[in-house]
């Protein structure tokens, strides 16, 4: 080969070189691009997980966004936002006050054990009786007004409670029974009233509520959570000194079992408290 031939060679042979490196260099420029890209694509992702977490954590909840929303009341109330419900004869004289508390495990007792003869003393004409109804067990501050944490239930067996209302005065009654049965009264450290499809569930054994698509839609739809928290409220605001549940106060006395002051647990405790009630 000759000394020209040769240079030549040479010559191809680091021009091939040279381009050979720089398409190395591109890959390795479009490779660390990618990967930096890659990197601010993950960081504003995170960010925006981030943002949108903390987004959601402030959002209000349903109960305290709607807490200043109007009022619709059931039928079958009357007074303030429909908080007074009172059943009973005209011609009954006096009215029992009962506050209770969905949830309350010692109000289901109540109801399981004397439910049924307060139903009946009613019905006869012995006295009407106004249902106040709390919801403090969800976490809501007595006589504050205050949406709490530890729960739901209690405002949304109200609501439910407040769409059985409507329906009708035994359908309130029969529905009020029911959620406080053995059979479907839950534990006090769950929750299970806040479920929609179980508050219809347990609607489905009073046969005004059966299968009634009124009922349902309310329910579902929060119809009446307004409601609820307005009812709650005039159980913190009440007049009577009652700062648990059950309570019963007639004439502005509570109803006692005993010295201590302990509500009527019994169908005998309680005919006796009333019938001293009555006479007073």
């Amino acid at each position: 080969m000759s000394k020209r031939n040769s240079q030549t060679a040479k010559t191809a042979a680091r021009e091939r070189l040279r381009l050979e490196r720089e398409r190395q260099a591109k890959r390795a420029k479009v490779k660390r691009q990618v990967v930096v890209a890659g990197a601010v694509v993950a960081v504003l992702a995170a960010a925006g997980g981030i943002g949108y977490a903390v987004v959601q954590a402030n959002k209000p909840s349903h109960w305290e966004a709607i807490k200043d929303e109007k009022v619709v009341a059931p039928a079958n109330t009357t007074g303030k936002d429909g908080t007074t419900v009172v059943i009973g004869k005209a011609s009954a004289k006096k009215t029992l006050k009962v506050y209770e508390d969905p949830r309350c495990p010692i109000c289901a007792q109540f109801e399981q054990t004397v439910g049924s003869t307060l139903d009946k003393d009613v019905e006869d004409g012995k006295f009407k009786v106004q249902f106040v109804g709390g919801t403090f067990l969800d976490g809501d501050s007595l006589g504050k007004g205050q949406i709490g944490s530890r729960g739901e239930g209690s405002k949304s067996a109200m609501a439910a409670l407040g769409a059985a209302l409507n329906v009708s005065d035994q359908a309130f009654l029969e529905y009020k029974t029911a959620l406080y049965s053995k059979k479907f009264h839950p534990d006090e450290s769950t929750d299970k009233f806040k479920d929609a499809d179980y508050l219809i569930k347990v609607a489905q054994t009073v046969p005004d509520l059966k299968d009634n698509a009124a009922f349902q839609k309310a329910v579902k739809n929060g119809t009446y959570d307004a409601w609820a928290l307005a009812m709650s409220k005039s159980f913190d605001t009440n007049k009577d000194g009652v700062t648990g549940t059950p309570s019963f106060v007639m004439d502005g006395k509570k109803l006692s079992a005993d010295s201590s002051g302990n509500p009527p647990m019994t169908v005998e405790q309680f005919t006796t408290a009333i019938d001293a009630a009555l006479k007073g």
